[in-house]
């Protein structure tokens, strides 16, 4: 951890990432790549790591023309053994972030077993299996951040987005349990809760102008985000400037959890 000084420069510091190792799993596209960029431009070696692994390997150049430290790595966080086998080949990590999710829009009623399953295989146990590996890893070292991405539907419902929204709230508790066990080994563990970002998650949304109006307008900054507008609470939370920070739900949302309803009342 960086000390903090009373100098300028000391302060500056506490963001600092060189020399630290990071992994983001998502980095093919959306926020993860986004978060990837981020963090190599604050100085960490990044491992970009996708299901898409032609993707991963995108970002991963690209970081490179920019002269970041980047590589890719094919991970299904579906399966224990692809977990397992990308946080065993490297021989120390100092930063976990996990954007990887999907999800399924249709009313419960509707939903059929398969599809609860594959929303919750990838949201909910995929984010158990990287906890868990990287966790026990980082325990050993006893240093490391960890930043999983939940929602803001953790939060606040609405028709269509049960095992969504049930999954993120699952994400929130087992990242605040992680925080709970970990923090006497030295490891923090965060969540960052998105609002509607524009990402290929949220594509069936913008395409109809209606519901992304409608969107836009419940956020008090009256628009959606852009992924790389996460960047900046990423690199808080992995950083020094977040020390004294673990088992947070940090809400980059627009203000749409503060704010009551979608109606302005004439005062």
């Amino acid at each position: 951890m960086h000390k903090i000084g009373p100098d300028l420069e000391s302060l500056r510091s506490i963001f600092d990432l060189d020399g630290r190792r990071a992994i983001v799993i998502g980095a093919g596209g959306g926020i993860g790549s986004s978060v990837a960029h981020g963090l190599a431009a604050f100085g960490a070696e990044v491992v970009c790591a996708d299901l898409d692994h032609a993707s991963a390997e995108k970002t991963a150049q690209q970081i490179e023309e920019m002269r970041g430290i980047a590589r890719a790595v094919p991970i299904d966080v579906t399966s224990r053994d692809s977990v397992s086998s990308v946080f065993k080949e490297l021989d120390s990590i100092d930063i976990v972030v996990l954007t990887a999710a999907t999800n399924v829009r249709k009313r419960l009623l509707d939903m059929t077993l398969e599809e609860f399953r594959r929303v919750e295989s990838l949201n909910l146990e995929g984010t158990f299996l990287v906890l868990r590996e990287c966790g026990a890893k980082m325990a050993k070292q006893g240093r490391g951040s960890i930043v999983v991405f939940s929602s803001i539907r953790a939060q606040v419902v609405e028709p269509g987005q049960g095992v969504y929204a049930a999954t993120k709230a699952g994400v929130l508790q087992l990242v605040r349990t992680l925080a709970a066990e970990l923090g006497p080994e030295g490891v923090r563990v965060n969540a960052i809760a998105p609002g509607v970002v524009e990402t290929a998650l949220t594509a069936p949304i913008k395409a109809d102008s209606d519901w992304y109006d409608a969107y836009a307008q419940k956020s008090v900054l009256r628009r959606w985000a852009q992924p790389e507008e996460l960047v900046g609470a990423t690199i808080f939370l992995a950083s020094d400037a977040s020390s004294y920070v673990t088992g947070s739900f940090l809400t980059v949302d627009g203000g749409w959890l503060a704010a009551d309803g979608r109606f302005t009342p004439k005062l």
